[in-house]
């Protein structure tokens, strides 16, 4: 079964985006986050995150310290309604400090590399998807991959969601 399915850059869009977040004690969510995916949720959309985590190749912080913040922000989602399907991230920076992550790779937004593989993991309608980004590089990455994107910037997520939602 083919399924419209929702793209979100996590930060800026689902959490305010304080630089290199990885501790779940510092994890704020934007306005309406949590509501904005039970909607898309309840209205049949799968749920996706795809985010840059420069951090990692940065040394900064862990794949295992991210992954626990996805889980915790995964189970408050879920309780609050929602589901988030699955997160995809970019761990890489060419210029990065940790030599394994130091690399150029397709999954680094503006390049489409992590919506694609959604799309090829899940059944995804790309004709009734789309992409929410705080960034240029975000809606490019979408555009890229052939999903309309949409630029959040700021505001209550839950009103922006209903607009873009009903396009």
């Amino acid at each position: 079964m083919v399924r419209k399915a929702v793209f979100f850059d996590r930060d800026g869009v689902l959490n305010v985006d304080k630089a290199y977040l990885y501790k779940i004690e510092e994890l704020e969510w934007v306005d309406g986050a949590v509501e904005a995916v039970a909607y898309l949720t309840r209205m049949g959309y799968l749920v996706f995150v795809v985010t840059n985590q420069s951090g990692i190749a940065r040394g900064y912080y862990t794949v295992a310290e991210m992954e626990t913040l996805h889980r915790y922000m995964a189970a408050e989602i879920a309780a609050g309604g929602g589901k988030i399907e699955k997160f995809y991230y970019c761990p890489h920076l060419p210029t990065g400090t940790v030599a394994e992550y130091a690399v150029d790779c397709a999954c680094r937004k503006p390049k489409p590399g992590l919506i694609l593989q959604a799309l090829r993991e899940y059944a995804v309608d790309t004709e009734k998807s789309f992409l929410i980004g705080d960034k240029k590089r975000d809606v490019e990455a979408a555009e890229a991959a052939g999903i309309k994107g949409y630029l959040f910037e700021q505001g209550d997520l839950l009103d922006f969601v209903k607009r873009v939602a009903t396009k």
